[in-house]
């Protein structure tokens, strides 16, 4: 029976694939993927380039997924890219949606679920995990995302900082993920909701690739040479 299942391909590190990931996507017929606009190359593609069998002649679909707060356009393209996926199943076809990280964190995958679930209950779909970069991160930067009864704050850009300060005063781990280009303007917000100069504060960019840049001091120390202006970014700061 015709499957549709989706994937979580990690931080960006091949290696970091699952068993499991590595078999759906050899198996496949259809291998999807999203990228941002027709110019721009999929990230989540590229993660699995070097384990897909080349003499396979799989089909490779890129699903155009528009970087905008508009809900009207991300609900436009949203149908359309389900659409897609499920026609594609019902054709007959095995079909794997590559996502970067988990598949229910962040992630475009959820929309697609969602949409092909209302649509389509008979449809089998399955998925697999993936590791996600803070826990990537943490191993690298040797930190703890949580311990004891800490609470921690998962913040996926910095667009609203008012909620996010109200955030950073009940957590004692804030994790902000994506568009390190709002790093900066978190830095007094972040004296300003209590945590002291000697927190942790671990900054990280293209993770698992040959561009991975990190750096851990402390939040005294930061200045805007330390920062990042890459979307794909990760910044874990913890209170000491």
């Amino acid at each position: 029976m015709p499957e549709l299942i989706g994937i979580g391909v990690g931080p960006g590190d091949p290696d970091l694939l699952t068993v499991k990931a590595v078999k759906a996507i050899q198996n496949a017929d259809t291998i999807m993927c999203p990228a941002s606009n027709e110019d721009r190359p999929s990230i989540a593609l590229s993660v699995v380039s070097p384990i897909i069998d080349k003499s396979k002649n799989q089909e490779i679909v890129k699903l155009i997924f528009p970087m905008t707060k508009d809900k009207a356009i991300l609900e436009k393209h949203w149908k359309e890219n389900s659409k897609i996926m499920a026609d594609k199943v019902l054709s007959g076809k095995n079909v794997v949606y590559l996502t970067v990280g988990d598949p229910y964190l962040y992630s475009t995958w959820i929309y697609m679920h969602r949409e092909i679930e209302a649509n389509h209950p008979e449809m089998k779909i399955s998925v697999i995990p993936g590791i996600v970069s803070m826990f990537t991160f943490a191993s690298k930067v040797g930190i703890s995302i949580a311990e004891g009864a800490e609470k921690v704050a998962i913040i996926p850009s910095c667009y609203d900082l008012s909620s996010v300060k109200e955030i950073a005063k009940n957590s004692e781990v804030l994790v902000f993920l994506k568009d390190g280009r709002y790093f900066d303007q978190v830095i007094d917000l972040l004296k300003e909701s209590g945590f002291p100069e000697n927190s942790i504060f671990a900054i990280g960019q293209d993770l698992g690739t040959d561009h991975e840049i990190i750096r851990k001091m402390t939040l005294g120390e930061v200045n805007d040479d330390s920062l990042t202006t890459k979307y794909f970014s990760i910044l874990v700061v913890k209170r000491v």
